[in-house]
């Protein structure tokens, strides 16, 4: 049963307006499919609303939570991807493409973009990627973003103070959902607590752990085995 600040916590959430997401794709079929799989669920308990966008229009879109990009519209993705990193780095970015080889996957996120989604990608994973994104995580295979770690030098972590990290046992619990790739909506309904909680615990093992990204924090504790215990 849930606590009833974890119950309010999903009626502020289901009081909220649509999740406007942003759609750079030139294949009608494809923005009928994501608004199909969006049609009834939504995200979070929230309706979703698919705005389509132009290539140029894109960089200039304003009011949105993320723009997803189908890299079969343009014949340059990194560009792309470069011009937002540059306009607008803040804002949230997903590609959808055909590719599934990890090193194109790597170059993606490498570029600037939160996440990538397959065109063969179930409706489940798609709702699911974009709240990871929304929840400030990234969606791509973990050797991906292991690689994208390990290439990094903005990390500045000592591997001693990792090992001697001291969890609290609500601390052990979320970063054991937040490992298994559960979004912040889950830990809170698992847990009995609310959002606010989820992001304090996840913010103090961060600090732990000593890393300065959700992501970082997910690898580390798999790498260095930190819910085995």
């Amino acid at each position: 049963m849930l606590s009833k600040e974890a119950a309010k916590a999903m009626k502020d959430q289901k009081s909220q307006g649509p999740l406007k997401l942003g759609l750079v794709a030139t294949d009608p079929l494809r923005i009928l499919g994501l608004q199909t799989i969006f049609g009834e669920d939504g995200v979070k308990g929230s309706p979703v609303e698919i705005v389509p966008l132009s290539v140029p229009g894109a960089l200039d879109a304003s009011g949105l939570s993320m723009i997803l990009i189908d890299s079969a519209c343009t014949d340059h993705i990194f560009e792309l991807l470069a011009a937002f990193r540059r306009a607008r780095p803040h804002l949230r970015l997903i590609v959808l493409g055909l590719e599934e080889d990890h090193d194109y996957i790597q170059r993606i996120i490498g570029a600037g973009a939160k996440g990538y989604l397959a065109h063969t990608a179930k409706g489940s994973e798609v709702r699911l990627a974009i709240e990871i994104v929304q929840d400030g995580s990234a969606w791509a295979p973990r050797k991906v973003l292991a690689n994208l770690l390990e290439l990094s030098s903005t990390q500045d972590m000592s591997p001693g103070s990792v090992n001697e990290a001291k969890f609290t046992k609500r601390e052990a619990q979320v970063l054991k959902l937040l490992v298994e790739g559960h979004p912040n909506r889950v830990i809170a309904e698992e847990l009995g607590i609310d959002l606010a909680t989820v992001k304090k615990h996840v913010g103090a093992l961060m600090r732990k752990v000593g890393v300065k990204n959700r992501i970082a924090l997910s690898v580390q504790a798999v790498n260095r085995e930190l819910t085995s215990n």
